[in-house]
């Protein structure tokens, strides 16, 4: 389907043919405060005190008056996560992780295949660049991980493989050995591995990014960290590939309070521990409780479930907003299905409450 341009007034320039060829991407942000919010993903009770604490004491006139400096910042994160500091970059999220990755090595015309449904931000950085986007679909009803499909599809003309691990907003995962036999395919271009949600499949490929020279890892501090609105994340891999991400990216694209917050949150072990923990427990008192109801779910690796709601699904959606709680319709790519982000037990059980009475009407 042709995307409609916006009508451009006498004397206004064309922007490149990529960006009129795309369709916009507006994620309805609007009017969330006050709600139980289960449509994004997000930590549902907040970031660690630690890191309002460390923003407190840490910021001051000062402070927002220079330049971020990020050594002592590096040197946490990467203690953490177990690397070097010359083997990963701060990135404003995730999402400039995959523009910075995109702009590195990937130009006009090229190939980047990416999976449907996913994450819209693969795409959205791939047609902004220009490159030829090659889609493969999950496949109905259940929705796993297309191994063979993805293995396949890659040929010599692929540049870039954009996945995510797990798959939002299926929540189905790949296991390491998937992934190795697709960098193994993938000699003659670079994989990206999305791990937004590790935390709560367990499942990393980070380890073999010294192995795996075509191998690039992503996390974000916006999903268990609970700092979405902070915005930082981290782009790993070998160190020489790290010297090229610095050349394509902003010299200080993240800011110091992100970095700041960043190095109070790793040092809460017992908080990220806690909090994944109440969240696989709430995520299989959903699960039970969608059976109960007699509705299908895609089972999850993540921090959301994918509800098989069928033709009801807007209609629920829209019921539990009245009812002061966001789920996200996923119908658009998913048919049918709703997905619902897992906070604690308690809200958990506010959600499979109203689901209830809305479903019985």
């Amino acid at each position: 389907m042709a995307v409609r341009a916006p009508r451009l007034p006498k004397g206004a320039i064309k922007p490149r043919p990529a960006v009129l060829a795309m369709r916009p991407y507006s994620p309805p942000t609007a009017g969330r405060a006050g709600k139980l919010r289960l449509d994004f993903n997000e930590n549902t009770v907040g970031c660690s005190s630690r890191v309002i604490e460390a923003l407190r004491q840490g910021l001051d006139a000062g402070a927002l008056s220079v330049y971020p400096e990020y050594g002592e910042a590096k040197a946490a994160i990467a203690d953490y996560f177990h690397v070097a500091p010359n083997q990963f970059v701060f990135t404003n999220g995730t999402d400039e992780a995959i523009q910075v990755f995109v702009n590195t090595y990937v130009d006009d015309g090229q190939e980047v295949l990416v999976l449907k449904p996913t994450y819209a931000m693969y795409r959205f950085y791939a047609e902004v660049a220009g490159s030829k986007v090659h889609e493969i679909d999950y496949p109905q009803p259940d929705l796993e991980f297309p191994l063979q499909s993805v293995l396949e599809a890659i040929t010599p003309e692929t540049r870039a493989v954009i996945l995510a691990n797990p798959n939002n907003p299926t929540g189905t995962g790949i296991s390491v050995l998937a992934i190795d036999r697709i960098l193994h395919r993938a000699r003659k271009a670079v994989v990206l591995i999305d791990e937004a949600y590790y935390e709560f499949s367990g499942v990393t490929a980070l380890t073999e990014i010294e192995r795996l020279p075509n191998l690039f890892v992503s996390r974000t501090f916006s999903k268990v960290f609970g700092m979405a609105a902070m915005r930082l994340g981290c782009l790993f891999s070998h160190e020489a590939n790290i010297e090229f991400l610095h050349k394509a990216q902003s010299p200080y694209s993240v800011n110091t309070l992100a970095v700041l917050a960043a190095r109070a949150a790793v040092a809460d072990g017992a908080y990220i521990e806690n909090y994944v923990t109440e969240v696989l427990a709430a995520r299989e008192l959903l699960c039970v409780g969608l059976e109960k109801l007699g509705i299908r779910y895609v089972p999850s690796s993540a921090n959301f479930v994918l509800a098989r709601i069928g033709e009801r699904a807007i209609e629920i959606r829209d019921a539990l907003r009245e009812c002061g709680i966001l789920v996200r319709d996923r119908s658009y790519e998913a048919p049918g299905c709703v997905r619902i982000t897992v906070g604690t037990r308690e809200q958990t059980r506010r959600l499979l409450g109203a689901i209830e009475e809305i479903w019985k009407r």
